[in-house]
């Protein structure tokens, strides 16, 4: 990871990482102790898991290597909060985390209030790069927990028939930017994280790669786009999809994105503020990559890769509708036609057609902080772009998401490309 040795002074580090470990606790403090506790499928956590292992992460990897005599609040936290770090040791299976009542909602917070402390006391004395840019890592691995929190929660409360809310904010907009696409010219274009700021190790090492010309959509596929799609029977006919694509729709009995549901002979949407029609101009989310490569060749189109939506990112400014604006839902492009693609950042992760493997050079980082990405290169799709549970800060041009073809429950939308 890049190092935040220069730019880090103790006060700096303590009130961001302060910052970053009450973004969380504001996220949770929404949940009953209830609500908190339940896995809805395999792939999800419980919210109180992920409060547990964000700040397992930093009594492992930061305070028990580094404080003598540390106290560990628990033991037994060690395998109940391990994710998949098998170099630190045993891990509670990760489908059954849900049957975890004990400890309790109030015992994890105790637990995150005892590490806060002895890191803000470590935070005092004078660190080396390398112990600094581990807490970097892991503020960015409790960033990358309150989007999965969120995304947890969602799923957890669309399985609620009383379709309950977690916020009461939703910011509609019936119209919409028309869609076209931005002509960019390729070349040997240098692709990757430079060295100047934090980046997670599978976004580097920076390199040159040949891109042809192409071109971008200006703005994200919206849901009267898809519908389109799916009145024109785009579930039902085998010649738009991959084979494994096909073979989900029929195992899932798709018919529609994730959280669609038919009342009344109409499309509504489940959202993080309960259950609403469905607005024909916001982004399409929460498909899968195969039903975004479905939309796309029935579009004349295709997804962009991951290097063209990287190429065409760069410069533009981080921003748009991240978990700051406080919407959690994807908003409408309604801004003036201008110059330079719409949505690139925020609202929902774009797919691309890149599979996520290493950049040319990659080398997996010792010990067990390497497990953090680069055992995951197999058999996933990258996505860029952040989505609006993402925060803002989190974000930037060369960061990579990843997630199997199949997974739905992420905040993931599309953006078209052609040649």
């Amino acid at each position: 990871m890049s190092s935040i040795a220069e730019q880090s002074q103790p006060d700096t580090l303590a009130t961001r990482y302060l910052a970053v470990r009450a973004q969380t606790d504001e996220l949770a403090s929404r949940l009953s102790a209830e609500d908190a506790c339940v896995q809805s499928m395999p792939d999800a956590s419980p919210a109180k898991w992920h409060m547990a292992h964000t700040t397992w992460f930093f009594e492992t990897f930061v305070l028990a290597p580094n404080i003598n005599g540390y106290i560990e609040f628990d033991a037994a936290f060690r395998v109940l909060f391990n994710s998949y770090y098998n170099a630190v040791g045993e891990q509670y299976s990760r489908p059954h985390r849900g049957l975890l009542t004990r400890p309790s909602l109030e015992s994890i917070r105790a637990y995150r209030q005892h590490v806060d402390a002895s890191l803000i006391e470590l935070l005092e004395c004078r660190l080396d790069s390398s112990l600094l840019d581990v807490i970097e890592v892991g503020l960015h691995h409790e960033q990358q927990h309150q989007e999965l929190l969120l995304m947890d929660v969602k799923h957890l409360f669309s399985c609620n028939p009383t379709f309950p809310a977690y916020t009461n904010l939703d910011d509609r907009s019936s119209h919409v930017t028309e869609h076209r696409f931005f002509d960019f010219g390729g070349g040997i274009l240098s692709i990757g994280a430079t060295s100047d700021d934090f980046s997670f190790d599978n976004e580097r090492p920076r390199h040159e790669t040949l891109i042809r010309d192409y071109k971008i959509g200006s703005r994200l596929v919206t849901n009267g786009e898809y519908l389109d799609f799916i009145s024109d029977g785009g579930y039902s006919n085998p010649l738009l999809w991959l084979a494994d694509g096909w073979s989900a729709v029929q195992a899932g009995s798709w018919t529609a994105p994730e959280y669609w549901r038919s009342i009344e002979a109409q499309w509504h949407e489940f959202s993080l503020s309960g259950i609403h029609k469905v607005n024909l101009s916001d982004p399409v989310v929460h498909v899968s990559y195969y039903e975004a490569d479905a939309f796309a060749r029935w579009s004349d189109a295709r997804l962009p890769t991951e290097y063209e939506w990287e190429n065409s990112a760069n410069g533009l400014n981080v921003s748009g509708n991240f978990v700051e604006s406080t919407a959690l839902h994807p908003r409408a492009c309604a801004t003036t036609i201008t110059d330079n693609p719409q949505q690139m950042f925020g609202d929902v992760w774009e797919w691309t057609t890149s599979a996520y493997s290493a950049y040319p050079g990659f080398k997996t980082p010792t010990g067990a902080i390497g497990e953090y990405n680069g055992k995951f290169m197999s058999g996933q799709m990258v996505l860029r772009g952040g989505a609006c549970v993402t925060p803002q800060e989190h974000i930037r041009s060369s960061y990579r998401n990843f997630f199997y073809p199949v997974n739905r429950w992420q905040f993931a939308g599309i953006r078209l490309a052609r040649d």
